[in-house]
């Protein structure tokens, strides 16, 4: 009886947002529930099937595509098939896709072909690289490259050298040297370190994550970030949306809000067939303060520390940077926040800020 009653005070719910605190941390899918009819009446399952349907859609359309050039000449569908295998043959593609793509083609010509034509298209890529693209033009001049660092960098490492040429051009990222880097060997030895410094934090705290789970980790930062809500530290979360499907409930975005948290999702998975589900944001990045940074291999799951094991013993490592580089973070970061954003017409808005600019006038954007 005493152990019941013991476990029922570690655990305390607070009811203006719904989430629960326990020996565990944070929790706000208390009422999120798992099983089999939880699954069959859930989001994935529905988008699995529109996907069946619209996929389903999609072949009779080609197939009357196919039978309609065959009405109009003999043969047209099979020299429409010949015409696409010779401009796959000349293009630049790897060889090994290409094989697979004339394997594909050779057992269903049509089929094949309007398939080949639907991913080569990349209508959903584009979208988002013009978005990302967009997002990444408004930043440059924001951070200057030292010419003196990169000189110094060329002289001991020309092939760093020309990794750092390349992310100032791509993504206005400059090298940085005043920067202090720890290396954390383990997953558990840089969520140690995690809780140490965001409980350190007194100006804003940015987490960009390929997953986020509810669990014992994430429940452990939940509870400080909630707390440094509460401080006024700014707080921000962006993470994939390929997390709604099973890593956390639907609405997390928003009971995220409801604890005073901006959150954003990454390409939310959505009932339409398009191209846009391949490209997922991989990113595992902690900024807090513009002073320390963390960055790697290690999401926010408790496979990475070791508490439960669903793929064996994961080793994956991890490192903190102190110093001048975390500008760079701080940018990277606010770019995909901004190409994230609901409204892309404040992206130009934001246009010639600073990213420190950028921070104090994206409040009106927080909902």
């Amino acid at each position: 009886m005493s152990d019941k009653n013991e476990k029922k005070q570690k655990t305390v719910k607070i009811d203006k947002t719904g989430a629960v605190i326990n020996e565990n941390g944070m929790s706000l899918a208390s009422r999120w529930k798992s099983g089999i009819l939880s699954l069959i009446f859930s989001r994935f399952t529905l988008i699995v099937v529109l996907f069946v349907v619209q996929a389903a859609l999609m072949l009779m359309m080609w197939g009357m595509f196919g039978a309609l050039l065959d009405r109009f000449a003999t043969g047209a569908s099979t020299a429409f098939v010949i015409v696409v295998l010779i401009f796959l043959i000349n293009t630049d593609m790897d060889a090994t896709a290409k094989i697979t793509w004339m394997l594909i083609i050779s057992i269903v010509p049509f089929f094949g072909v309007m398939f080949y034509i639907w991913t080569q298209a990349e209508l959903g890529h584009r979208a988002i690289a013009a978005t990302i693209e967009e997002s990444t033009d408004l930043s440059r001049g924001k951070l200057a490259q030292d010419p003196r660092v990169l000189e110094r960098l060329k002289a001991t490492d020309r092939d760093s050298a020309s990794v750092a040429n390349y992310t100032i051009r791509a993504g206005n990222y400059p090298a940085y040297e005043n920067t202090k880097v720890t290396y954390f060997p383990l997953g558990i030895n840089k969520f140690e370190e995690m809780l140490v410094r965001l409980e350190k934090a007194k100006k804003f705290i940015f987490l960009e994550y390929f997953i986020i789970q509810e669990g014992y980790m994430w429940g452990k930062i939940l509870e400080i970030l909630a707390r440094k809500v509460e401080e006024g530290v700014e707080v921000r979360v962006l993470f994939d949306g390929t997390n709604l499907l099973s890593k956390v409930p639907t609405d997390y975005q928003k009971r995220l809000t409801r604890l005073g948290i901006q959150c954003r999702v990454w390409a939310p998975l959505r009932p339409i067939v398009t191209s846009t589900y391949n490209y997922r944001d991989h990113r595992k990045i902690l900024v807090i303060d513009g002073e320390v940074a963390f960055n790697g291999g290690v999401n926010l799951a408790d496979e990475y520390i070791g508490r439960t094991h669903p793929f064996g013993e994961w080793k994956d490592t991890a490192v903190m940077l102190e110093g001048d580089a975390i500008k760079s973070f701080t940018l990277m970061f606010l770019t995909m926040w901004y190409a994230s954003t609901a409204n892309p017409e404040k992206l130009v808005q934001r246009r010639g800020m600073t990213p420190e600019e950028r921070v104090a006038a994206e409040d009106d954007a927080a909902g």
